[in-house]
C-alpha cells in the first residue's frame, strides 16, 4: 500500500506588488495554519517517507511549518518543477519516485493539486470527494492511498482517505 499526501501551500500574501509569484511569502491567516497542519501531518503515520516540495518560499514555508511533524529520516527534495508542473508533469514525476518510500508528500499548488486529486480518486467518502471537486483552498491536505508501486499510479488509482482543511472555504 502507498500512500500520497498532496498539501496545498498555505495562505500566500499579495501585499507586495514587486515581488515575483515565486516569491510570495505566507500571509498571518497561512500562519496560522501551519498549527494545525502540523497536528494533521502528525496524525497521518507516514512510514518510509519521501516529501516532494515546490521552491516558491509560500510552499517552502508551509513544508518547513509541519517539518517537524515528519520522521527525522523523511527525504526531502525541493523541486522547481512542482511549481511549474501542470497535473500530468507532476503525475509523471510522481511515478519516478523510488519503490522503497512507501509515502509522499508533495507540497505545491493550485490547480495542479486539485486537478491531480480528482483524476486520481476513484472512490472515498461522498462528502470528501464533494469537497474536492468544489474547492481546494489553501492548507489543504489530502491524503490517499493505492495498491502497487509508485510508476503503477494513474488516473483512477487510488482511494481518497481524507481531505484537510485548516478552515472550511465560504459559500
Amino acid at each position: 500500500m502507498r500512500r500520497l499526501v498532496l498539501v496545498r501551500h498555505a495562505k500566500s500574501a499579495w501585499d507586495d506588488e514587486s515581488l515575483d509569484d515565486h516569491d510570495r511569502p505566507l500571509a498571518p491567516r497561512g500562519q496560522r495554519a501551519l498549527e494545525p497542519m502540523r497536528t494533521h501531518v502528525a496524525a497521518l503515520d507516514l512510514p518510509t517517507l519521501v516529501v516532494l516540495c515546490s521552491t516558491a518560499r509560500r510552499a517552502e514555508s508551509t513544508f518547513a511549518g509541519f517539518r517537524s511533524s515528519l520522521p527525522d529520516d523523511a527525504a526531502v527534495e525541493h523541486d522547481r518543477g512542482v511549481y511549474d508542473d501542470d497535473a500530468r508533469s507532476l503525475l509523471e514525476r510522481i511515478r519516478r519516485r523510488g519503490a522503497h518510500h512507501a509515502s509522499l508528500i508533495v507540497v505545491g499548488h493550485n490547480p495542479t493539486l486539485q486537478d491531480l486529486a480528482c483524476g486520481l480518486v476513484r472512490d472515498g467518502d461522498p462528502a470528501d470527494r464533494d469537497q474536492l471537486t468544489r474547492k481546494l483552498p489553501t492548507g489543504a491536505i489530502v491524503s490517499m492511498s493505492f495498491d502497487g508501486d509508485w510508476a503503477d499510479l494513474d488516473i483512477g488509482s487510488a482511494r481518497l482517505d481524507s481531505v484537510f482543511m485548516p478552515r472550511r472555504p465560504r459559500g
